[in-house]
Parts: structure tokens; sequence; C-alpha cells
């Protein structure tokens, strides 16, 4: 059996098919450009191959709600020329499979989860956050997406102001400083002038930047009292979450019970961030056996 992937990104799609296992028989990356070609190019690429269902992880806001007239359309999205895009229509129009639609940072979330679980590591809640171009998250509560209406936006929640960064107004189009506006990639070069890449850790931005993360991951910790919470995403790397787990110390300042730190706010199972493909297999399965 054979299943395919699509990791939908603002910058760039990865597309990939996979087995029954979740492993990678192959895959093509190309830049996101305008929807007439990236999504021409994806149909071109999965016509290769005998795929029996599709799983489908994009950037957004989406619409998931399988009862409105624009289920699988990318909505309001702030990319220039992507908003109203029907997604899953162009799909469906070149292939008569079952597919499964849901947010680039579920699609994560989900693969996350299913790692774990194969590993025997035991969850049965988690959140992932990538901070990258962008800041989303997805959350996960016993193999189910949480989200009712609609799916979680947990990049655009409020954070409080670092007091070294009252007068940055954050990158945001639609909030100026809520949590995307103020930890995104785009952020370094706001502040800087230099991209992210280039500012060294011992740089203080990066001590300003785990403080609202750390808000990110005490706001999951309280409302939602996941297993873990796990943080991927190009400004994310292991000594930045050692900075982002001793401001959590402190501003949760032991009100709850959580787990060693190592292993509550960690980066990605999945390495080389295939966390959305392994989860679009998965997801891919789950709505063909359904």
């Amino acid at each position: 059996m054979l299943v395919g992937s699509i990791e939908a990104g603002g910058t760039k799609f990865v597309c990939a098919v996979g087995d029954e296992d979740y492993r990678i028989k192959d895959s093509v990356h190309f830049p996101t450009t305008t929807p007439e070609e990236t999504l021409q190019k994806t149909i071109d690429y999965f016509k290769q191959f005998d795929i029996e269902a599709l799983g489908i992880a994009s950037f957004g806001p989406i619409e998931q709600r399988k009862n409105s007239p624009k289920y699988g359309y990318i909505t309001s999205t702030p990319k220039p020329g992507w908003k109203d895009t029907d997604f899953v229509g162009k799909m469906k129009e070149a292939f008569d499979i079952p597919m499964f639609w849901t947010t680039d940072v579920n699609g994560s979330a989900y693969g996350e989860y299913v790692m774990s679980t194969l590993s025997n590591e035991k969850i049965d809640s988690l959140v992932y956050y990538t901070v990258g171009t962008g800041v989303g998250a997805g959350a996960i509560d016993k193999g189910k997406f949480v989200g009712g209406i609609g799916h979680p936006e947990m990049g655009h929640t409020l954070v409080k102001r670092h007091p070294d960064d009252l007068d940055f107004k954050g990158v945001c189009p639609f909030h100026g400083d809520c949590l995307e506006g103020l930890v995104a990639g785009p952020t370094f070069e706001a502040r800087l002038g230099i991209k992210g890449q280039d500012v060294p850790l011992t740089n203080h931005v990066w001590d300003i930047m785990a403080y609202y993360v750390a808000q990110a991951a005490l706001q999951a910790t309280l409302i939602l009292r996941p297993d873990k919470i796990v943080f991927g995403g190009g400004v994310v790397s292991e000594p930045f979450l050692d900075k982002v787990r001793a401001q959590f110390k402190d501003l949760l300042n032991d009100y709850v019970e959580v787990p060693d730190l190592k292993k509550y706010i960690t980066m990605p199972v999945i390495k080389n961030n295939g966390s959305a493909t392994l989860g679009d297999f998965a997801l891919a399965i789950r709505e063909l056996q359904e």
C-alpha cells in the first residue's frame, strides 16, 4: 500500500509517498509560488504513483469543518495570492481517493504523537509548536485533535511583554505583538537588521524570545495539561530550549506538577522536520480505514 503526504508550507511544499509502516519511499520539495503553479506541481508528482489515500497538512488558516461550503480551503492567509484557495477541491479533481485535511502543525503534532506511541512512550496528549517563518501549534488529546468550530491558532495568543522589548512593535500583520509577532523568524531582522541564523545565542534577543516561548508553554500547560510539549521549526534548537525551560520554571513557580523539563519541553522525536510527513501518512491511512 502507498499513501501520500503533502506538507504545504508558506515557503515550500514537501510531497512524499510512503507505505503502511510510515516509511518514505519517495519525496520531493519545491518553492511555494502561486496556487496554480504549486498545486499543479503537486498533482504532477503524485500522478507518478498509485496512492490509495492522501494526508494534507497546510499552512493556514484553513477551513476544516466538513459542513462548510469552504471546506478544504486556505482562507484568510496573509500569504499573497493564496487567500480563499480551494486546496482539497483541486486535489479531488485529480485524485478520487480518501483525503485527510488539516493544518501543518496538526500534521506535525500527529506525527510526534504516533512516533511516541510506537516507541512505547505511552503518552495520551501532546502539544506541538512550530517556531519558524510563522508560529503555530496543534494539540492532541487521546488521539484526537483539539478544536471545535476551527483549528487552534495558538501562535496568535497574546503574551506579556519583556521589559527590554517594549519598543518592538512586532511583525504580525493582524495583531502586531502576539506570540508570532514577537518570536517568528522574521523578528530577528526586524529587531536587529540581521537574519536569525547569524545571531549568536549569546545575544540578549534570545533571552527575550525564550521569555515569550516559555509563556506559550505555560499557557499550554495550564489550559490543556498535556503530557508533553514539543517545539520544532527553524528558530528552535536545544540550547534555545534550555533558555525556555529556565524561563518556564520561573514562570510556573511550582504551581502545578509537570514532568522533568528535559522530557516535558522537547525537540521533535522525528528528525529533519519530518513530523508532518509521518503524521500525514498516519492520517491518510486512518482516513482510508474509516
